[in-house]
């Protein structure tokens, strides 16, 4: 992260999604921006390697999903599909070891 990329101490959220999708790429995962028009709160980033595909909310350290983001990862989690959140770089780097 650069220096730029934190007001106080906390990072933005833009620097930890950008570290995660940097590591990811490093793992061996294919990454895309998922952007849903016409329906809100869906998850920042698709993950996909070796048959999993990861749906993943990035947040600043101390931030939650907003319920909106919440009731559609439950909606999606009913469907089948793996959504998290994390709001930190160590968890994001665990889910995508």
């Amino acid at each position: 992260m650069k220096n730029d990329d934190f007001i106080g101490s906390t990072p933005l959220e833009s620097s930890i999604e950008a570290d995660a999708i940097t590591y990811a790429e490093r793992h061996g995962w294919w990454i895309a921006k998922f952007v849903s028009p016409g329906l809100r709160g869906v998850p920042d980033r698709i993950f996909i390697r070796d048959g999993r595909v990861l749906f993943l909310e990035l947040k600043r350290p101390g931030e939650e999903p907003t319920r909106q983001q919440l009731k559609r990862h439950r909606e999606m989690r009913a469907h089948g599909a793996e959504v998290q959140w994390v709001d930190n770089l160590a968890d994001a780097y665990e889910l995508l070891r």
